[in-house]
């Protein structure tokens, strides 16, 4: 059983026979009655998010899932979903299109990432924080167009769009957080 203490960001969960990850964690401890813990965990076959209240001090019903992770490299898509290699013992996963979900505009061939497995079954993938991706098609900026933090739309080559700065050309490489889909920097290669 996990106590309601270890409850913290990034801690994967099982709960009611569901793998989970704590997004965000509360500890609230009200003048009258006994203090609680309010989680926002998101299961990790579906992407659902919920909200979970656990009373503290009392064991909670969640325990430590059966899960593992292997290092893979992106290999290609297909029409039924995406193909990893295992860097281990260079075996094909194949994970469905719903599994990978909004994740696929990361990425790219050759990249290295990790495949999570629940119960010796491929469930979800886990990106690096950062990604480099290259413009493929934005307005240009309008000359004399300087407003403090003003920001136009991209495109870049997986498919994403990004708000990025005016100055931001096409054919440049860019620094993109793949936890929030935000635009950091140029790269120069």
């Amino acid at each position: 059983m996990i106590e309601t203490s270890d409850m913290k960001k990034g801690l994967k969960i099982e709960l009611e026979g569901k793998p989970y990850v704590i997004l965000k964690s509360d500890f609230t401890n009200p003048g009258k009655g006994s203090a609680f813990v309010t989680a926002r965990i998101k299961n990790l076959e579906t992407g659902q998010v919920i909200e979970r209240t656990f009373k503290s001090g009392v064991s909670t019903n969640a325990t430590v899932p059966d899960l593992e992770e292997k290092e893979v490299e992106y290999m290609y898509a297909d029409p039924e979903g995406f193909n990893f290699m295992d860097q281990a013992n260079f075996e094909t996963i194949h994970l469905t299109t719903e599994q990978v979900g909004e994740d696929k505009y990361y990425l790219q061939e050759g990249a290295k990432l990790t495949v999570l497995y629940y119960k010796s079954r491929p469930i979800n993938i886990e990106l690096p924080n950062f990604v480099v991706l290259k413009v493929t098609e934005t307005d240009p900026g309008l000359k004399g167009d300087t407003a403090a933090g003003a920001m136009k739309k991209a495109v870049m080559e997986t498919g994403l769009q990004v708000r990025v700065p005016l100055f931001i050309k096409e054919g440049e490489v860019l620094k993109i957080d793949t936890r929030n889909g935000e635009y950091m920097e140029r790269v120069n290669k």
